[in-house]
């Protein structure tokens, strides 16, 4: 009786092995089917699914150097474009857990510098889930909006916790980077600085009279901790394993991160409005549970897609080193992997 049950527990075994590389078999072919198309854009950069750490589908398509027809590889590095948001609000809740930065303080008692008079009405918390009523690009004598009342995506926020980080710390944001980088064993990502600048894959931007090469990027330092890290798309899965699984901050902290008070609609994720957390969409409105970011930037030639499922625990980034100015298609395959991925035999649920 014994050995008949062995024998058909085995059976069973099998059967689910069988059928889980027949899932990932087929999600690797229609992705392949996928970045082969030519209409209504071409796709040029890195895509990696991993599940439980584990690669189930990895590819480099087209070139980092068009005109020397340089091949992509998958240890390239991209730029992270806003997928930098969450590494800042680590960053930021790192701190939270240290003392050395309170969520709900004005950020004029870090920054007394700042001369506006919203200095003592803008939090920490407001910076991080984009509530904040700052301009996206740049600092100004008047608000958007009142805190905490609208959602309004703002680049110049990131930077200010930046500067909020240098000075609850003593440390530069480039130290900080690094240090939590080298702590995450991300050896193959770094803050931009004149040498490994230099390591960033060439970037294309993509109008209608056609396609040239960024010769110059385009943003300046104060805005890194929101728009810009070098990255590698090994490095992002890695990454997520990590953050999401309670190997950097404690559960409480993470906590904070994906809880949100605020939302936004964003076309990757579909019409509806989802979750804005510290640094990260929440989407927990389509049959799904799904944690992420997206970048993109035509005068800077990259786009950039980051998401991760808890409960499969798998991990789906993007990296283009290309960037087109129509909005429509900007997202084109990388919202055609993530539907592949969220459809597959995998059964993502809520």
């Amino acid at each position: 009786m014994k050995s008949i049950f062995l024998f058909f527990t085995a059976i069973v075994l099998v059967s689910c092995s069988t059928a889980k590389l027949a899932d990932q078999d087929h999600l690797s072919h229609r992705i392949d089917s996928l970045i082969q198309v030519k209409n209504p854009r071409v796709f040029n950069g890195v895509v990696l699914v991993s599940k439980n750490g584990k690669s189930m589908y990895e590819k480099a398509y087209g070139f980092s150097n068009r005109d020397q027809q340089t091949k992509l590889r998958m240890d390239d590095e991209f730029s992270s474009m806003s997928i930098a948001k969450q590494i800042t609000a680590t960053l930021v809740m790192l701190q939270v857990e240290k003392g050395t930065i309170e969520l709900q303080k004005p950020i004029g008692i870090y920054l007394k510098d700042l001369k506006y008079d919203w200095v003592n009405k803008v939090t920490v918390h407001h910076l991080l889930n984009n509530s904040s009523g700052i301009d996206a690009w740049e600092l100004k004598d008047q608000l958007l909006f009142e805190p905490g009342t609208q959602f309004k995506y703002s680049n110049i926020g990131y930077g200010t916790l930046g500067r909020i980080l240098e000075s609850a710390t003593g440390k530069t944001y480039e130290m900080l980077v690094t240090e939590l980088f080298a702590k995450c064993g991300m050896n193959n990502s770094f803050y931009p600085n004149s040498q490994n600048q230099l390591k960033l894959v060439n970037s294309y931007a993509m109008t209608k009279n056609g396609i040239s090469v960024v010769n110059e990027f385009p943003y300046s330092q104060d805005l890194y901790p929101g728009s810009h890290l070098i990255i590698n798309v090994r490095d992002l899965a890695k990454w997520n394993d990590m953050i999401h699984n309670g190997k950097i901050l404690k559960e409480e902290s993470y906590q904070k991160m994906i809880q949100y008070s605020i939302t936004d609609a964003h076309p990757l994720f579909g019409e509806k409005e989802i979750g804005y957390g510290y640094g990260l969409r929440i989407n927990d409105k389509a049959g799904i549970y799904e944690i992420g970011h997206t970048g993109f930037s035509p005068p800077a030639g990259f786009t950039a897609v980051n998401l991760y499922y808890p409960e499969e625990k798998i991990s789906v980034t993007v990296l283009e080193n290309q960037a087109t100015d129509d909005f429509d298609i900007a997202y084109y395959f990388e919202q055609a992997i993530r539907n592949m991925v969220v459809n597959s035999n995998s059964k993502i649920k809520k």
